[in-house]
């Protein structure tokens, strides 16, 4: 079984991203590491692989810093790792993603003699968050796609999955190959030890340009531009109500309320 995960370098997102002068998201100094959603998908390959045998190759698309989340990758389950050098590729947004992305799988596979059964991505990005990213690749490679799993399995030939919806959850089958988009399971992502360290330094990241892409133009035009970013209102302190009986501070917290429009 062949498999690929897409990866993302993002900011860490234990750290509070503000704006720099520039209106921009002030991410200089902040650590970058793998999107927390994409080592969750990371994770369900690699234990599918586990169970199934088959092999797992990562891809990203970023600047060379972008292997440092690979190399992470690899020592968690990966065996093969390439970077979409973004030199050329301009703005991204999920639609341009999704089209690069299409390229990239088919210069993998074409360099890897073998096409993928199923490619895992995270649900979304912490640092966008669209969630689109998945179907827009599925969309482009013209097979079928199930977003939000939290489980998956192999069954006659296919894949059985678990997706999470605001109600409970779907099992849903599908044919291969097939893309699916991974929410939070419930396990965590396991650490690397040492030795998957040493090993996975020794592991070469194939590089892919925009050249070996193919690419075309007009298709890495984004759609959606950002015309400015704000920062969420501080949180302002609450009011604290004083009165000596409930009656009374019932009564006063109506009052506020009623001026402040609530009713």
């Amino acid at each position: 079984m062949e498999i690929l995960v897409c990866v993302k370098q993002v900011p860490d997102d234990s750290v509070k991203i503000g704006l720099n002068s520039s209106g921009k998201p002030a991410v200089d100094g902040v650590t970058m590491v793998a999107n927390a959603f994409d080592t969750y998908a990371l994770e369900m390959a690699t234990r599918l692989k586990e169970a199934n045998e088959g092999t797992i190759t990562v891809v990203a698309i970023g600047p060379e810093k972008a292997k440092d989340a690979l190399k992470s990758c690899l020592a968690v389950g990966a065996s093969k790792a390439y970077i979409v050098n973004e030199d050329g590729l301009g703005d991204m947004d999920s639609l341009t993603t999704g089209y690069t992305l299409s390229k990239a799988v088919a210069k993998i596979e074409e360099l890897n003699g073998a096409k993928f059964d199923i490619i895992f991505c995270g649900k979304e990005t912490t640092d966008c968050t669209t969630g689109m990213v998945g179907a827009q690749l599925a969309e482009r490679l013209g097979i079928g796609c199930v977003t939000g799993i939290v489980d998956i399995e192999l069954k006659d030939g296919g894949i059985s999955v678990k997706q999470e919806t605001e109600e409970g959850y779907n099992v849903v089958e599908t044919s291969l190959p097939a893309v699916v988009t991974v929410n939070k399971p419930a396990y965590d992502p396991r650490y690397p030890t040492m030795k998957s360290k040493m090993a996975a330094r020794k592991i070469p990241i194939g590089e892919i340009s925009k050249a070996d892409l193919g690419v075309e133009d007009d298709k890495i035009v984004p759609s959606v531009k950002v015309i400015s970013l704000s920062e969420p209102p501080k949180k302002q302190a609450g009011v604290k109500i004083n009165e000596k009986t409930f009656e009374d501070t019932m009564a006063k917290a109506m009052e506020i309320l009623k001026d402040a429009k609530v009713f």
